[in-house]
């Protein structure tokens, strides 16, 4: 299903210019504000890729010209929604209101997260995330700082937040360092044939190196299956972290990966053959990574309180506003289209209407 919603489109302007976009907690976004927001994201690429890094979700742009489709007005809904209920609540909580030095600090906070959500999604955005932000309207772009600040904010408060300060980043490292241990790791690509015999040998003990020459079919198995070593400065430190997860030192996992191989599909098992403790200032930014992650679990889960919480209206041409099969919490989500099989006009339809009682 693809449904375009044209920006400032006449036929709608009539039964929606009464209502709000959205309304949260009463606080409303009129339809003009936001019909400006989506207009900025379909006609600024820089602002609609850093959009899509931030939210997971393609933001695309409609068959007309200002156009944007439906389910990139929902995603901006969700966020507007998710920014106003926060700020909200902050308010209402905490009676907070952020000053001018924590708007500044907002700001700078929030180019630095749209940058990162760029570089995590690998995304090479055409502008800088300032860039994105200039394309925003005045409005839009004071309402955003501002929802940063009181995000910014809450996450202070939470008593699971790990503060981004160097004794509690050190204090991080020095409870968790085996997490950033380097992994020197071994692989074994074993064809599907092959399976029940790699297990069998695997369970009479026989060594990594041995069943990496007896049965992978990747390049390494020449050298036993060696392939690596990688710490936290590395980009692959993350992944090959969480495929070797609790797998014993010098052994293969247990439960393999399946991969595509030219067409043929294989069981990818990996080994930890050597761990080596990596000193504060080579794991430092992993560490960073891991607490940021961990706060922004914290905060997703008040978030979703939050929501749950808040009362929400959203104008039905932008979306419904409930809890789906596929979501974690209450969002905006695009109502499916009936089926072509439910056509008014299918012939089985239609029966009654054909009878010589209605000709």
């Amino acid at each position: 299903m693809f449904i375009v919603l044209a920006l400032f489109g006449a036929g709608l302007y009539g039964w929606t210019s009464s209502t709000s976009a959205v309304s949260v907690g009463g606080t409303n976004v009129s339809n003009s504000t936001f019909f400006a927001e989506l207009n900025a994201i379909a006609k600024s690429p820089a602002l609609r890729c850093y959009l899509d890094a931030l939210s997971h979700i393609s933001l695309g742009a409609g068959a007309g010209g200002d156009t944007v489709n439906a389910s990139t007005a929902a995603t901006w809904a969700n966020l507007r929604i998710e920014g106003l209920s926060v700020a909200n609540y902050v308010k209402s909580t905490f009676h907070y209101t952020p000053s001018a030095q924590a708007l500044a600090q907002a700001e700078t906070s929030l180019k630095g997260e749209l940058t990162e959500a760029a570089a995590s999604a690998q995304y090479s955005c055409p502008g800088s995330a300032a860039q994105a932000l200039a394309a925003m309207p005045a409005e839009m772009r004071k309402a955003e700082i501002r929802e940063q600040a009181t995000s910014v904010y809450l996450v202070s408060k939470l008593n699971t937040t790990i503060p981004l300060t160097a004794a509690s980043i050190k204090a991080y490292y020095t409870n968790h360092v085996s997490q950033y241990d380097a992994i020197c790791v071994s692989i074994a690509l074993v064809s599907p044939a092959a399976l029940s015999s790699f297990s069998a040998a695997q369970a009479q003990g026989e060594s990594v190196a041995t069943l990496a020459e007896k049965f992978s079919q990747d390049p390494s198995a020449k050298q036993g299956g060696a392939y690596g070593c990688y710490g936290p400065e590395s980009s692959s430190f993350a992944s090959v972290r969480a495929d070797v997860g609790t797998t014993k030192l010098g052994s293969f996992s247990s439960t393999p990966q399946y991969i595509n191989d030219n067409g043929t599909e294989m069981a990818l098992f990996v080994a930890p053959t050597k761990l080596t403790v990596t000193p504060f200032v080579q794991a430092v930014s992993a560490v960073i990574s891991d607490i940021q992650s961990l706060n922004s679990t914290a905060a997703s889960s008040q978030e979703e309180d939050i929501l749950y919480a808040t009362a929400v209206g959203v104008n039905p041409v932008f979306g419904r506003w409930g809890v789906t099969s596929t979501s974690s919490g209450p969002s905006v989500f695009v109502p499916s289209l009936p089926s072509s099989t439910d056509a008014l006009d299918s012939s089985a339809n239609l029966t009654t209407a054909s009878t010589s009682k209605y000709k």
